[in-house]
């Protein structure tokens, strides 16, 4: 089939998987780093990956916009359509050999994917969410994981700590604390494999980190709010809680609002 004629949702998992494929060929290598401040880095690997994503966007989608974790904004200026991209969600796992990380895709407001290099991948249409076999994603908290993001910085402090949410004695009581240290846990959260993610932050709708995780829980069926449990993209969201149903989002937001005071 053509590139161009690939439907939104083909072209996020083919650009994924492009990446994927990099991220997973120069696993284990000793890579060259770029210093980017306090603490921040990315390898030869995060910017190998980016190429390879955007040589399928150029060539399946040569009007729209592009912002990349690596290379900034780029493509068609005041393109009406933005791919966000990060190429390697999880750098500072990937460089001490840890193989949990992502690759994300997403077309914002649409069609989004996320690439486990190591396990494969999770898509959607912006509508349905599936795994790479087609079978549509079905979260439960069945599992009772909760991955919370512990990385600095920590904007909502001393209102809001993630580490108190894990001292908290409601969470102790009724979930197991997990921290991946890359937005995998989303997918799998829409996945059923956690009952809920928990970050600090600011609005992460237009994420490059965020925004296919997002995409793909909302997909999928799960509830997704800021930390304050406004629907996250509207104005005054910061952060995110995204659960694999109802009951689950109420009691982890009950807790967080006594955090808060």
């Amino acid at each position: 089939m053509i590139i161009q004629e690939l439907s939104d949702a083909e072209v996020a998992a083919t650009a994924a998987r492009a990446g994927a494929e990099v991220v997973r060929g120069l696993y284990g290598r000793e890579l060259d780093r770029v210093d980017k401040g306090a603490g921040d880095f990315a390898t030869a690997a995060d910017l190998a990956a980016e190429r390879a994503i955007l040589d399928v966007l150029r060539a399946a989608r040569p009007d729209d916009a592009v912002l990349g974790e690596e290379g900034g904004a780029q493509g068609a200026a005041g393109g009406r359509r933005q791919w966000l991209v990060d190429p390697l969600c999880g750098t500072l796992n990937y460089a001490v050999g840890n193989k949990l990380v992502a690759v994300n895709v997403a077309l914002r407001g649409g069609a989004a994917a996320v690439a486990d290099p190591f396990g494969g991948l999770f898509r959607t249409d912006g509508t349905t969410a599936w795994d790479e076999d087609g079978e549509v994603l079905a979260p439960t908290a069945a599992t009772g994981l909760v991955d919370v993001n512990l990385d600095p910085p920590f904007p909502g402090a001393p209102g809001f700590r993630a580490v108190d949410l894990l001292a908290h004695p409601d969470f102790v009581a009724g979930f197991r604390p997990r921290v991946v240290s890359t937005t995998l846990a989303l997918a799998w959260v829409a996945a059923g494999r956690r009952a809920a993610y928990v970050t600090d932050g600011g609005d992460l709708s237009g994420s490059v980190h965020f925004a296919a995780g997002i995409a793909l829980c909302r997909a999928a069926g799960c509830v997704v709010t800021g930390l304050d449990g406004t629907p996250v993209g509207e104005d005054g969201a910061r952060g995110l809680v995204a659960a694999a149903d109802t009951a689950t989002h109420a009691r982890l937001m009950t807790m967080i609002r006594s955090l808060a005071g």
